[in-house]
């Protein structure tokens, strides 16, 4: 599949996308994340692949939010296509693992799309915000409820009502990022990342992902039956017989995904 604002790149189990705009500072336009939902749909075809790292071309930005010309000409009618709310759900409902590697501007869009994505990593140049109300319009890829359910309601409303835009270690401090490296280390801190999670029982890493995302939002105790019922299929997988095994004989594991 050919892509016109992406660079597509896989090796072994890891696939990585970087938004490929650094002229407009990665700006999402609905080519831009029309191609992301793409890229993420392919992969979700490929068993082989277990994790996607998503970053953007360049040293300055990750995203920097929307295309503010092709954003004036939208109508009501386009705000109910699926368009970046879409892309963004997609990323969150992969069974593919997502990390955000954030080199830069993470704004409006931008943010939205690493809030959707599983780990969120950032350099020290890191820079998150949801403005969209400058626009007179809100945040509207998911923003308003990734965010709040990631950082509290409270510091989720600040930061969309004033506009505030977080530097790296801020971002880090309230829970919107799981770590920030010097800029030049970023892509060994994310792989270090990967080669945590591949090590791991993909069959696990799959579902605790699912059980995670779809037991936030539902009542305990029909998350906790989520999580017994996972738990099950777990129980009478080959990979789970070979992690104890291979616990008791004091062996590095081999997983089979089955």
């Amino acid at each position: 599949m050919e892509f016109t604002n992406l660079l597509i790149e896989k090796n072994a189990h890891i696939a990585k996308i970087t938004i490929n705009r650094p002229e407009v500072r990665n700006a999402l336009d609905a080519t831009t994340y029309g191609e992301i939902s793409q890229a993420i749909e392919l992969f979700e075809q490929d068993p082989t692949i277990s994790v996607v790292i998503l970053t953007g071309a360049g040293d300055k930005s990750f995203a920097a939010g929307a295309d503010i010309k092709q954003l004036q000409q939208r109508t009501p009618l386009d705000a109910l296509e699926p368009g970046l709310q879409g892309t963004c759900r997609k990323i969150e409902q992969s069974s593919k693992i997502v990390i955000a590697a954030v080199n830069g501007f993470a704004l409006g869009g931008g943010c939205e799309l690493a809030l959707a994505c599983d780990i969120r990593i950032s350099s020290d140049r890191g820079k998150f915000g949801l403005p969209e109300l400058n626009l007179a319009i809100i945040p509207g890829g998911g923003g308003t409820q990734r965010l709040s359910r990631i950082v509290g309601k409270g510091k989720a409303l600040e930061m969309i009502l004033t506009g505030e835009i977080l530097d790296a270690y801020k971002a880090e401090q309230i829970g919107l990022v799981s770590k920030v490296v010097p800029h030049d280390q970023l892509h060994e801190e994310v792989q270090a990342y990967v080669e945590k999670i591949v090590a791991k029982g993909p069959l696990a890493v799959r579902l605790a992902k699912t059980v995670v995302h779809q037991g936030y939002d539902s009542d305990l105790t029909s998350a906790l039956m989520l999580e017994k019922l996972a738990q099950a299929v777990l129980f009478g997988s080959e990979d789970k017989y070979e992690g104890t095994t291979a616990f008791l004989e004091k062996r590095q594991a081999t997983f089979a995904g089955k």
